[in-house]
């Protein structure tokens, strides 16, 4: 992905533009669920919101990796519980995407009536989905991140001028939405219940921003700015706008508007009812552009959310490898894109924004309980005294070696609650999200099994197993493995290079993972070596086979050999083979001076780069691909010496 070094404002903008665009289209179902209660049902949400977002922002200081709610579960509790969180978040990824592409056409029919015809609702919805997975196929730039900001601020001047205007304008009395309360007939108990688990929609946003941690650089006092600043725009904004709605799209004999005729753009039915015409057609026209504007922003950061997911679930097997896989140039997760495009789109297809949102609901307080318990349990696993959090959840509650959070553990029982009152409560919910859930575990049962793991343990590949192969081609490569970080990469060079060639050759493509024993002078060639050499020869080798076999087409032959040097035992082995090429991990070229090809910094090469290195580049009999990773610099750089 390409943005790098992203601030708080690229977080506080995804945020934004999340809470703000979910009020577009979510605001119609919770009014017609909640009535009248509508503005606390949202004063709810919003506290929730704070408290998941501590929980969030602790979890990913302590543990900075794409993933949210799955990576905290990962460390928390293990990679079954991490699957569960993922795949929970997945489907509300899914979920919201659907809605909000739905609801752009809606807005726009405030400029173009036809735009929300049936007709042209799909191809309105299709043309957002399609363009937004181009734009994350190409990847997402800080620049894009930071419009992000400046929309989400516009967005909120729209929003903050209709909520003046609709209180200042109205007709009738705000005490009028209280008076339309008869709790337990209109609404009844369990429709707000229903309508505060659908009111979090909003919380998908932090998931978003949570799948840029590892992208971040946030200090201590702008982590808590952003938590200040994010909870009081949400409870603010859905508040606000609720009261404003209700004032004068009121309630009206146990129903409002809101949920009937503008139930897929809510706000344009708060403006059509404002007094005089002049500013309800120029408040129209606002939240028309800003609102499918907003809203095609919205679907964006629930791609960039679902593809940085997928990705993180791929990367530890917990779904077939294939779906992760990164494009060639912009080393996005295309394939994942292209088929979250497709299921969007599908849901689109169901016609039911109402069963769509009671769907959300299943995933999301499902996903949120696993975050919550899992920041709980992360303070007795890794306690602050043995790894130092950059944000610690206030006001805990001291227990034995560690400690409980108290806004966690509330945010775990509201959204425990939650998931539970959809169960009962919403029938779709009950069975649709179950069946997914079960599909999920079925499908994560199957692959870990065939895979030949464990399914409650870690298993990773290195990202260049999901980077597409380059166009060279070789039959014939040989690695030499060392036992150290950075096998991983040097075999996932070699498999690249050999998958493109079994895809096209004869017979498949042979990767020779080689370990050499470098024997003194003083002992004969054939001594015998200490045990716990031998040993770890023998697991350098396994985690060559392991990494390398995860390239489809490639075989994976290793060897232990002995020579009185590391560059003449490899040399020798390659001669003797007869690969093709060799794939060498150098020393850090800390002082090289050799230009790219050996991952230096330009000028003659010197001493720097190491005897082994410079006798294989001189003695090889074929090809050599050189891997190195400059000192004080993220990543390797290859050159390859004829």
């Amino acid at each position: 992905m390409r943005s790098r070094g992203v601030g708080s404002p690229a977080l506080f903008g995804i945020a934004l533009t999340s809470v703000g665009s979910a009020i577009y289209f979510v605001l119609g179902i919770v009014a017609g669920n909640a009535l009248g209660l509508t503005p606390l049902v949202f004063l709810g949400a919003g506290v929730f919101f704070v408290l998941t977002m501590m929980t969030y922002v602790e979890g990913n200081s302590l543990h900075p990796e794409r993933g949210g709610a799955s990576t905290f579960a990962r460390y928390a509790f293990d990679e079954l519980w991490s699957f569960i969180a993922g795949w929970a978040i997945i489907l509300d990824y899914l979920i919201v995407m659907a809605m909000a592409a739905v609801s752009i056409s809606k807005y726009l029919a405030g400029f173009w009536g036809v735009a929300g015809d049936e007709g042209s609702e799909l191809a309105i919805a299709a043309a957002a989905i399609a363009y937004v997975a181009w734009w994350n196929v190409r990847g997402i730039s800080s620049v894009n991140l930071r419009f992000l900001l400046r929309l989400g601020l516009l967005n909120l001047a729209v929003l903050a001028a209709l909520v003046i205007v609709g209180l200042l304008t109205t007709s009738s009395d705000v005490g009028a939405i209280a008076d339309s309360i008869d709790l337990g007939s209109a609404p009844r108990w369990e429709d707000v219940i229903f309508a505060s688990a659908v009111a979090t929609v909003a919380l998908t946003g932090i998931e978003a921003a949570s799948g840029l941690a590892s992208e971040i650089r946030v200090g201590r006092r702008e982590l808590r700015e952003l938590i200040v600043s994010g909870g009081a725009t949400v409870l603010v904004v859905l508040v606000a706008v609720s009261v404003a709605a209700l004032a004068n799209v009121p309630v009206v004999d146990g129903h409002t508007a809101l949920s009937d005729r503008y139930v897929e753009a809510p706000l344009l039915g708060v403006a059509d009812a404002l007094d005089p015409a002049g500013v309800s057609d120029a408040l129209r026209y606002a939240l028309a552009g800003v609102g499918a504007l907003v809203l095609l922003t919205a679907v964006n950061g629930q791609m960039l959310g679902f593809s940085r997911l997928a990705y993180s679930l791929a990367t530890n097997r917990q779904i077939p490898s294939p779906i992760g896989k990164l494009h060639k140039r912009h080393s996005t997760p295309y394939v994942a894109i292209a088929i979250a495009s497709v299921a969007a789109f599908g849901l689109i297809l169901s016609n039911d924004i109402r069963f769509l949102a009671g769907l959300f609901a299943f995933g999301a307080m499902l996903a949120f309980l696993l975050a919550h318990l899992s920041v709980i349990v992360l303070r007795f696993r890794e306690p602050e005294e043995a790894r130092e959090r950059a944000f610690r959840v206030p006001w805990c509650v001291k227990v034995g070696r560690g400690s409980v959070p108290i806004p966690s553990a509330l945010g775990a029982l509201m959204a425990g609650a939650g998931w539970v009152s959809v169960l009962v409560l919403h029938s779709g919910a009950r069975y649709v999200g179950s069946g997914w859930l079960l599909g999920g575990l079925v499908l994560y049962v199957v692959y870990r099994k065939t895979q030949g793991k464990s399914l409650t343990r870690r298993f990773t590949i290195p990202a260049t197993a999901l980077q597409e192969p380059p166009e060279v081609e070789y039959g014939s490569i040989l690695v030499p493995v060392f036992g150290t970080p950075l096998d991983d990469d040097i075999v996932g060079t070699a498999g690249r290079l050999a998958s493109e060639e079994g895809e096209t050759g004869e017979g498949g493509a042979v990767i020779e993972a080689l370990y050499v024993l470098e024997v003194p002078m003083s002992l004969p060639l054939d001594a015998r070596m200490p045990e716990e050499r031998v040993k770890a020869a023998r697991k350098a080798l396994a985690r060559a086979k392991e990494v390398g076999e995860e390239y489809e087409g490639v075989e994976v032959a290793t060897a232990i050999v002995r020579a009185r040097s590391l560059g003449a035992g490899i040399v020798e082995e390659a001669r003797r083979r007869g690969v093709d090429v060799i794939v060498l991990a150098a020393e850090q070229p800390s002082r090289v001076r050799g230009g790219a090809l050996l991952g230096g910094r330009g000028g003659p090469r010197d001493k720097g780069v190491g005897e082994m290195t410079r006798y294989v580049f001189e003695k090889a009999p074929c090809r050599v691909i050189l891997t190195a990773a400059p000192a004080g610099e993220a990543g390797t750089r290859a050159g390859v010496a004829p």
